[in-house]
């Protein structure tokens, strides 16, 4: 584990507090103390105040400042006297000792320290190891390692509360910006899908139209009942794509379920032979070949139904676009647990199948793949082919 650092003091603060050690040292070293045993003069007083110099060190070099406490603690007792100012020091450089270096260093440091400090105590002493004052000498230094100790445990505890709140903020701001990066997945999302509805709203009848005025042109002067049917049908187109545009954008500006309910439900199956006309009416004949009863015991989610009258309204408007003979058949069956659904129709003679998989059916792959249902086209004998499968749940058998 490594070691946490300790917060960094102010240069004054440092100074003041390597000030005050000094201090406090030096005046238990000057005491007049009543017991002989604790004073020191001449050269032992000298070494009994030399830990000064090495007190103001022992926040970058604790164990150095410690063992040099220790040193001076031992000479002085070896001398025959106890100084006070040495055995200060020793408990001020074990303070810094646990609080700087990590625990197992900082608890050998110190026991050492204390042993060292029990062991010479018997010169001075007589020998006697059991003297209440060497108890109270190794207590004070082992209460410096103590309070030590706890200070770094303390700060340790700080460390990890901060990492805990730097990670928790991290996850915070990660999480926020997943929600505004899924906010913008989502707009983006609905951008398309707007996009694709009102392709499907109108593309149809926009072809409508336009082949109705081609027709209208064209038959103007020799067939003007034939120009007169045209014009009828632009009328109807454009009356039916202004509706459908209109109520897309109500939806767009509904602000709860109440607003929805004066609009029109989602085209889906069961409007099949309107769909038919409306084509009849342009012009394009149209073969259904439908299974009885396929619309209604075809199990078919309200998306998935929206999907498949999608598909049959992109492969008839393509079949009227870029087919020729103005003709297409259309297949509907439901089995195996899929609604199964294919458009065919002629086209031009040497027409290549990109240019007929516009964007319209790529929107289509993606709207009915989103359904997990299954497109295909195919290109033979002068026909193209528009094929689905969409799954269902059949009600009964057909």
């Amino acid at each position: 584990m490594t070691q946490p650092r300790a917060p960094r003091q102010s240069g004054s603060a440092a100074r003041a507090r390597d000030v005050a050690a000094v201090l406090v040292v030096v005046v238990f070293g000057v005491l007049p103390f009543p017991d002989e045993a604790f004073r020191a003069g001449g050269p032992v007083l000298a070494v009994a105040l030399l830990p000064v110099l090495v007190l103001p060190s022992r926040r970058s070099r604790p164990l150095l400042a410690l063992a040099v406490s220790v040193g001076c603690v031992v000479v002085v007792a070896l001398a025959g006297t106890f100084a006070p100012s040495a055995l200060l020091a020793v408990a001020i450089t074990a303070f810094s000792a646990a609080d700087r270096t990590r625990r197992p260093v900082a608890v050998v440091s110190v026991l050492s320290a204390a042993l060292a400090v029990f062991l010479v105590a018997a010169v001075p002493l007589d020998g006697d190891l059991l003297d209440p004052r060497v108890l109270q000498f190794v207590l004070f230094v082992v209460l410096g390692g103590a309070l030590g100790d706890a200070s770094r445990s303390r700060r340790e505890a700080e460390t990890s509360r901060q990492q805990v709140l730097d990670a928790v903020t991290e996850r915070a701001e990660r999480a926020e910006r997943d929600l505004d990066d899924e906010a913008r997945r989502r707009v983006t999302e609905e951008r398309v899908r707007i996009a694709r509805d009102l392709h499907d709203v109108v593309a149809h009848q926009i072809a409508v139209i336009s082949l109705s005025a081609g027709v209208a042109s064209s038959s103007m002067e020799t067939r003007p009942e034939r120009a007169r049917e045209a014009l009828t049908t632009i009328r109807s187109a454009s009356r039916t794509v202004l509706t459908d545009i209109g109520g897309l954008m109500a939806l767009l500006r509904a602000d709860d379920a109440d607003d929805l309910r004066d609009l029109h439900p989602q085209a889906g199956l069961a409007q099949v032979d309107e769909l038919v006309a409306r084509f009849a009416g342009v012009g394009l004949r149209v073969d259904l070949d439908r299974a009885p009863g396929v619309v209604e015991t075809a199990a078919l989610s309200p998306v998935s139904d929206h999907v498949a009258y999608l598909v049959l309204q992109e492969g008839l408007t393509n079949a009227h676009k870029h087919g020729t003979g103005d003709s297409a058949a259309v297949v509907l069956r439901s089995r195996g647990g899929t609604l199964d659904l294919s458009v065919t129709n002629p086209v031009r003679p040497g027409a290549s199948p990109e240019s007929l998989d516009g964007h319209g059916l790529r929107g289509l792959r993606e709207r009915v793949a989103s359904v997990r249902g299954r497109v295909e086209t195919s290109q033979a004998g002068g026909l193209f082919r528009l094929d689905i499968s969409v799954p269902v749940e059949s009600r009964a058998a057909l």
